[in-house]
């Protein structure tokens, strides 16, 4: 998965680029590059939409959690006995971990639905104050390793 700063460049790359293609009654030049009204609006529909995808997400990662802690109810989740298995205490911290992960996960899904319905909105200046708003989701959230371990150049 590639980070917004690249998507971003190769958008701005794609649309600020020479397309390679011309129509019969045109000139060699796109209308781009002559110049342009600024008359291209960002679609408060769209960011709304993405928003409240985002935000139907958070509310499944939300059932998902709440489904995950009544799972627990015979295995004790917060008790030291772990209702009687031996392996209480992996089953104690595998259940912890899912659990800060999902609200890791849920709260990053917040971030993300409130950037969207800003932008949206028109609350950020200018693209690179949008683009600032979802680089700072980096330095708040930060994936997880993929699964499998480290190859280790291998």
């Amino acid at each position: 998965m590639s980070t917004f700063e690249a998507e971003w460049a190769q958008m701005k790359r794609e649309a600020s680029g020479d397309t390679g293609m011309s129509l019969a009654s045109a000139d060699n030049k796109p209308g781009w590059a002559q110049g342009g009204s600024g008359g291209v609006k960002s679609s408060k529909k769209a960011w709304s939409t993405a928003g409240r995808s985002v935000g139907k997400l958070r509310g499944d990662i939300k059932t998902a959690l709440t489904k995950l802690e009544e799972e627990q109810t015979g295995l004790g989740a917060g008790s030291k006995s772990g209702g009687g298995i031996e392996s209480a205490a992996a089953q104690r911290e595998l259940y912890n971990s899912w659990k800060r992960y999902l609200k890791g996960v849920s709260g990053k899904c917040a971030a993300i639905q409130d950037r969207l319905e800003k932008a949206g909105d028109h609350q950020y200046k200018n693209d690179e104050a949008t683009k600032g708003a979802f680089d700072g989701l980096d330095a708040l959230y930060k994936d997880t390793k993929p699964v499998g371990g480290d190859s280790r150049g291998r």
